[in-house]
């Protein structure tokens, strides 16, 4: 593997010192470019882009092309575990996914696979391996998976929902089937995050996207929990370097704290919170990332400028901070608002770090 010549992102989630504050964005690899658009359309579907190599490849660097950021992340989608599980994954036009075999009970979640990663999986392993190559040392390349109970949500409910019904249905009347899932796919997700560092990523990111509409007991219970036991599971060192892991739950902010003692390195943090007092939270214990809110990025250039200002002198003097949106950017974003915000990190980030 070639010599990493940008490590400011490693370096920030270990806490360690850098120049400047580094920065990338969620769904950065895909969806708001052409030249995204025109791929997807060569691959014909957007799984069929997840298992091509070279195209997942392409779809990764392309942002990377246009804009300065300080590391890359993996093209590929979260639900591939409960995909390689048999559940039947779809994803209509316009619309979300959707699961042909959604989970109902007890005697399906004992029925599933626990996929391996380079057999049902390999075509991710490709992907991170084909991207390590093409990148040439240039910035770190970022492995991921979607939470225990963010793809739990997605198999009970048979894709997408805004009440969750059916999953805290079970949650509440059968929380023993429920426990037996979530214990399923933390093993499932360890191994999978284990195989992309072995293939190449240089950190990885758990992303509970719906970790948020939990209650509080219910939250470290059917959540956290899960991401706890994971992190345990992974592994922290490869290529005689840390192997940084980093959780991200969306309305994760009530749980700082119990998120910092799971051992993970870094905590994601939504734009609902302030990162000065995220910082004074938890700030000794773990690197932040985040948290500008991705809607910014239809302002005007010095919107965009004063909005990363405002945000950078929230976190203020030192390491430990890697600069991000609070969520995944929106596919309608003006083509040059990216940039704008890259370089005024770059560039605005640099008098902390004296």
């Amino acid at each position: 593997m070639s010599v990493l010549k940008n490590d400011r992102y490693l370096k920030a989630l270990l806490r360690e010192s850098v120049d400047y504050t580094p920065v990338w964005m969620m769904r950065q690899a895909g969806r708001y470019l052409p030249e995204y658009k025109a791929t997807r359309a060569q691959a014909g579907d957007f799984m069929s882009l997840c298992r091509n190599a070279d195209l997942a490849c392409e779809v990764t660097l392309q942002p990377l092309r246009r804009y300065d950021l300080d590391a890359a992340i993996l093209f590929s989608d979260i639900l591939t575990i409960p995909d390689a599980m048999g559940l039947g994954l779809s994803f209509g036009a316009g619309e979300g996914p959707k699961f042909a075999r959604p989970i109902e009970c007890k005697s399906a979640v004992e029925n599933l696979p626990i996929p391996d990663p380079e057999e049902e999986l390999q075509y991710v392993m490709n992907a991170v391996r084909t991207i390590r190559g093409e990148l040439k040392g240039e910035v770190p390349l970022i492995g991921f998976s979607g939470s225990p109970w963010t793809l739990a949500t997605y198999m009970v409910e048979g894709g997408s929902s805004k009440t969750f019904g059916k999953i805290k249905k079970m949650m509440y009347s059968d929380s023993k089937t429920l426990h037996l899932l979530l214990d399923k796919l933390a093993d499932s997700i360890t191994l999978y995050l284990n195989a992309q560092i072995k293939a190449g990523a240089q950190a990885v990111m758990i992303f509970d996207t719906w970790g948020g509409v939990l209650g509080h007991r219910e939250y470290l219970d059917f959540s956290l929990q899960y991401m706890h036991k994971i992190v345990d599971g992974l592994i922290r060192e490869n290529d005689g370097r840390r192997v940084p892991v980093t959780l991200f739950t969306k309305g994760g902010a009530l749980w700082l704290e119990a998120i910092a003692n799971t051992g993970c390195d870094a905590i994601g943090l939504d734009w609902t919170v302030n990162l000065a007092d995220a910082k004074a939270r938890v700030g000794h214990k773990v690197a932040l990332q985040g948290n500008m809110d991705p809607s910014v990025l239809y302002a005007s250039s010095e919107r965009i400028e004063q909005e990363v200002q405002s945000i950078l002198a929230d976190f203020g003097t030192g390491s430990g901070h890697v600069f991000n949106l609070g969520h995944g950017i929106h596919q309608d974003v003006p083509e040059n608002a990216p940039k704008v915000f890259v370089n005024a990190v770059h560039h605005y980030s640099r008098i902390y770090h004296k």
